[in-house]
């Protein structure tokens, strides 16, 4: 017994430096270095355009909403590296950066809007800081009015691995039974918005605006939308599921709008939920980025 306990002893002493890049103070596996070129990549300006933000989309005590309401934290945050470092492995280049894609501001029926509490949001914000994670603030606008959901995520700001999100499709007062839009004006006043708050409070780093559409009449006048600024990338994101042949259809149509250069790509898990749709089958992470452009931004909801 005594010298299988040394053989074991020694196994680890000598295996253990193997994987200790792979792990972090708390136990939790983390990405190798390479999967992010940049250091100081939360603040960096070539966040976008030199990596693929891969982010797991949903909220957080809710399963039916997403991949990110059905684990905990350090599970999720296992998953996701997993994911990240698939495409990390890219010949292209390009690093890879983890995020958590949080439905902050839900629609509900009569265009209501339910927000997360500020304590629940700040503590998954702080957790992935602490974890070199991302996060995507995203808000369903409702019956409201655009700016009245910018003010709402604005302050989120503050924090450097924090980005933005409007999802057009909840713009109604008819969730689940009409397709809500927004205007290109309503997106530019968005940027301007997010320009001047960040000026005023001294906000440093490029940050993402993400907009979502998977049906033309989502965002009207589209042509006309602003392709970001100094400081905000714009992410025109494909979203809805469906096999290979309906996404590409999609992704046709986004691809359209030429004006708007960075492209993000939506992916759905397979769901047993009532009236939850999923891609079947889902794309490998290579086919991803096979795709014609590249996408900047990849979510799995």
């Amino acid at each position: 017994m005594k010298q299988l306990f040394i053989l074991f002893a020694v196994l680890v002493f000598t295996v253990s430096p193997l994987f200790a890049d792979w792990f972090d103070g708390t136990g939790l596996p983390v990405p190798p270095e390479s999967c992010y070129p940049n250091s100081d990549f939360f603040l960096s300006d070539d966040l976008i355009q030199s990596n693929t933000i891969v982010g797991f989309y949903g909220k957080p005590g809710s399963p039916v909403m997403g991949i990110l309401g059905r684990l905990p934290k350090d599970e999720l945050a296992d998953l996701l590296y997993s994911y990240v470092r698939e495409y990390a492995k890219s010949k292209n280049g390009m690093g890879a950066i983890p995020a958590f894609y949080i439905i902050y501001g839900t629609c509900q029926p009569g265009g209501e809007i339910g927000y997360m509490p500020k304590r629940t949001v700040e503590a998954w914000i702080e957790y992935a800081l602490s974890n070199k994670i991302v996060v995507v603030i995203d808000h369903q606008i409702g019956k409201y009015e655009v700016e009245d959901a910018m003010n709402h995520i604005l302050p989120y700001l503050k924090y450097p691995n924090v980005h933005l999100a409007l999802d057009p499709e909840w713009r109604t007062e008819k969730p689940m039974q009409e397709i809500g839009s927004v205007s290109a004006e309503e997106l530019n006043h968005a940027q301007d918005m997010m320009d001047g708050y960040m000026v005023s409070n001294r906000i440093m780093g490029r940050r993402m605006l993400v907009v979502h559409q998977f049906h033309y009449r989502m965002i009207r006048n589209i042509q006309k939308v602003r392709n970001g600024s100094e400081q905000i990338e714009l992410v025109h994101c494909m979203d809805g599921f469906g096999p290979p042949s309906l996404k590409m259809g999609t992704w046709k149509l986004v691809m359209q709008a030429t004006n708007l250069t960075t492209k993000g790509f939506k992916l759905f898990f397979r769901s047993d939920f009532p009236n939850s749709g999923y891609d079947d089958p889902i794309l490998s992470p290579g086919q991803v980025l096979s795709l014609n452009t590249r996408p900047s931004l990849v979510i799995y909801q």
